[in-house]
């Protein structure tokens, strides 16, 4: 299954510069596999950044000392290894096939270049997979949530006010709880 990266071999190479000059691999030989990757063009276009990795065909999941789970694994079809060498050959051997990558680091969902980077994962079994409305539910009820500790914030600090006799305060964080329940 060869399947055509959105993500350009230009942004794969920015991030995987960017990554490895801020993080720190727990086995080196991790570093040494996605030094190599950078300078293959025609590695690099295989190359895609996934979540879940041990369900893809063929892929590679490295995490960083900032983080407490496994350094490394390789999967190719059902093996699973967790030496790097051979990990590394089947690359060099293979540089036409897929290879898909699971990088852990600390907060990994909230770095914008890792997101920019990551692709769905078209191996994961459906029962794994979250389903749009459920995303959208989840979605809907964090919004929710947000307003409503937004809201009781805002009714504690008013009350503060009035305590204090903060008139101008009291004015203020009123029109701006008038602003957040008018919105829905």
């Amino acid at each position: 299954m060869n399947l055509e990266s959105a993500v350009s071999v230009n942004a794969k190479r920015e991030f995987l510069q960017w990554f490895l000059k801020h993080y720190q691999l727990k086995r080196r030989e991790c570093g040494w596999i996605l030094n190599y990757l950078l300078t293959k063009d025609e590695v690099m276009q295989n190359v895609h950044f996934v979540e879940q990795v041990q369900y893809t065909p063929r892929g590679l999941f490295m995490a960083t000392e900032c983080v407490d789970e496994q350094p490394f694994c390789f999967y190719k079809r059902h093996i699973r290894t967790t030496d790097a060498e051979k990990s590394f050959h089947d690359i060099r051997l293979n540089q036409d096939e897929e290879i898909y990558i699971e990088l852990l680091f600390q907060s990994s969902y909230f770095v914008p270049k890792y997101r920019a980077v990551l692709e769905e994962n078209p191996f994961v079994p459906k029962h794994l997979q979250v389903k749009e409305s459920d995303r959208l539910q989840a979605e809907r009820l964090l919004k929710f949530s947000i307003r409503q500790f937004e809201v009781t914030t805002l009714k504690q600090k008013i009350d503060d006010a009035l305590d204090q006799y903060d008139y101008e305060q009291f004015i203020q964080l009123t029109e701006r709880l008038k602003k957040i329940t008018a919105q829905k």
